[in-house]
């Protein structure tokens, strides 16, 4: 079956806790209907969220990311057909931004719309890679989860 694997990049308009978990909420609700998995890593400075699913369902949910007001300069950086899901069975993950992606100064000057496409994608890869993502279920901003 072929999925589309999309990635894009935003601005959170405000970085509380209870808006990033608003919007996580919403993100694991929405997907979970729609059989779309992902990841989504959430720094002050950037959103970077990776979609994969049903082409026609990605491209929806992308086209609600567009409109909705929490989010300022999304930016579409990959969109392709894929065979396989990097994040099969999981609505939506979550990292805090890890400390060898970009820095601060890098994604001010807009560097996440001019890395290259391998680069981008390589990011979500680490993350599976190393483990550094956490489901939603259970995840809020500004506290641990209970183990």
């Amino acid at each position: 079956m072929s999925h589309l694997r999309l990635i894009y990049a935003s601005r959170p308009v405000d970085h509380s806790p209870s808006l990033q978990n608003d919007i996580l909420a919403t993100a694991q609700r929405c997907n979970a209907r729609d059989d779309i998995t992902g990841a989504l890593i959430a720094r002050e400075d950037l959103f970077l969220q990776q979609l994969e699913g049903p082409p026609l369902l990605v491209d929806q949910a992308y086209a609600r990311i567009r409109q909705d007001p929490r989010h300022e300069g999304v930016r579409l950086l990959v969109r392709r057909h894929t065979g396989w899901r990097l994040f099969p069975g999981c609505s939506m993950r979550v990292a805090p931004g890890p400390d060898w992606m970009w820095t601060p100064e890098q994604v001010a000057v807009g560097f996440p719309a001019k890395a290259p496409r391998p680069e981008i994608e390589a990011v979500f890869v680490r993350l599976w890679r190393e483990g550094l993502s956490t489901p939603i279920r259970g995840f809020r901003f500004g506290r641990r989860m209970r183990t």
